[in-house]
């Protein structure tokens, strides 16, 4: 049976970059922004993305288009009997990790979604932390929102690259980007929203550290999903006229754009009620409640409206992230087990509800729970963030340097010598040498922090 293929070029973008947007861009970003000092990390960032992960970026294109299969077949073909070989079931074990705990937040998102349109998340500030506190803790509740989200991500895949993945990225990147504009241009009609402006784009050189620019080339090589072979998966579904090298700029270009997006939306409407840039990851289900509340208050029904576009925001960035992670196994299963779509994708859900359970019951009834001094929700993402992808995205970078034959990676950048590639000489010099280095540092890094706090 002939393998899928993306159907355009636009659906191969927006399900790439599809892969890449999700709470990473949404939620992590403004909060690295924030705790880094704003512009200064913004800067380093996008330097990072274009020197550093768009080559990460090809490399798994190239694996995945040369050798048009699941990601542990394709890397058992070019790394042979190496260590390398296993990177790409390191990749469907660590998709399916993250499917599973990712859910878990994606499925506070759609309950905060809904409960914004029924009720609405009102109250005082105490009144907003007991909310969360106690949601988060039940045994059944986040269970049933997490069982939801994941049904919905479940039912993409199993219509397949082009009536699933493909037709959802075409309908759910360019609404995820009209109502990210619309918040945007709301949180820049608050008051005082000229001080959040100025700390996203009035670079402070003074805070450009050692930790900044690891927190920079940290988030962004995570932000791309380097590591864990979801994109060899998609660049799979490429065919032989797609512009790898232009493919991967142009989705480098739409992360950041959102990602900048995202701290515009955000940082305007905290000045201007005075919450500090650097409030973390309890940002969006306890402070932000309370921005929606004051910063809007002086436009009619906008404190109601604001919040359900951004909870719907947050859902369809996961939804965009959580079909990539999904696809990586349902891949692998119906490829190398000769199971239909249908079948993989159920297979594969359940072993991630899996997960999802242990994750969500992690803040409740099994938060004494814990696995080297770790929660499961944290040593979940702990072995994936921390370790599988770190290990992945630099085993990769080697793979497509060291052992592929140049003239193969060449024919791939090129198209077969068809697309003028005049920075191939630059981009295979960063496989072979500065992502590696890069990866290396920021992964010898992450293990240093984890064991000075241990």
């Amino acid at each position: 049976m002939a393998r899928s293929n993306f159907g355009s070029k636009i659906g191969i973008i927006l399900a790439t970059a599809g892969s890449a947007v999700g709470l990473g861009n949404i939620w992590r970003f403004p909060t690295m922004a924030g705790e880094n000092g704003g512009a200064a990390f913004i800067m380093l960032y996008v330097i990072f993305v274009f020197m550093l992960g768009i080559p990460g970026m090809l490399a798994e294109f190239v694996i995945g288009r040369r050798a048009h299969t699941n990601a542990p077949r394709a890397y058992r073909k070019f790394g042979g009997k190496t260590p390398l070989a296993g990177v790409g079931y390191a990749g469907v074990l660590g998709g399916m990790i993250i499917f599973g705990f990712y859910s878990v937040v994606a499925g506070w998102c759609l309950h905060y979604f809904v409960t914004s349109i029924t009720t609405g998340i009102q109250g005082s500030s105490e009144e907003i932390v007991n909310y969360f506190a106690t949601f988060s803790s039940d045994s059944w509740q986040p269970l049933l929102w997490t069982a939801i989200f994941m049904l919905i991500t479940h039912f993409v895949i199993w219509g397949g690259v082009n009536k699933g993945i493909e037709r959802c990225a075409k309908i759910l990147m360019p609404l995820l980007f009209i109502v990210l504009i619309l918040i945007v241009v709301a949180s820049l009609c608050v008051p005082n929203a000229e001080k959040g402006i100025e700390f996203l784009f009035m670079p402070d050189f003074s805070k450009i550290d050692g930790e900044t620019c690891l927190a920079a080339l940290g988030q962004a090589f995570f932000t791309l999903s380097l590591g864990v072979a979801c994109l060899a998966t998609y660049a799979s579904y490429y065919d032989k006229s797609v512009n790898l090298t232009k493919s991967a700029v142009q989705i480098g270009l739409v992360d950041t754009m959102i990602a900048v997006l995202a701290g515009l939306m955000i940082f305007p409407a905290a000045f201007s009620v005075g919450v500090q840039p650097d409030a973390g990851p309890s940002l969006i289900f306890i402070t932000l409640p309370n921005v929606f509340q004051s910063a809007f208050s002086f436009v009619p029904g906008a404190s109601y409206v604001i919040p359900i576009m951004f909870y719907g925001l947050l859902v369809l960035a996961a939804l965009t992230s959580t079909v990539s992670m999904h696809e990586i196994g349902t891949a692998f299963f119906v490829e190398e087990f000769k199971m239909s779509r249908g079948i993989s994708a159920t297979v594969v859900t359940t072993l991630c509800f899996v997960v999802a359970v242990l994750s969500s019951l992690s803040f409740g009834c099994l938060s004494e729970v814990t696995i080297f001094g770790m929660t499961f929700m944290d040593f979940f993402d702990y072995i994936t963030g921390q370790l599988l992808m770190p290990i992945g995205a630099f085993m990769t970078c080697i793979l497509v340097g060291w052992y592929m034959k140049k003239e193969d990676v060449f024919d791939e950048l090129t198209n077969g010598g068809t697309v003028s590639n005049k920075v191939f000489a630059v981009v295979y010099f960063a496989i072979r040498f500065i992502c590696p280095i890069g990866i290396g540092i920021v992964f010898l890094s992450l293990l240093a922090d984890t064991f000075m706090k241990n």
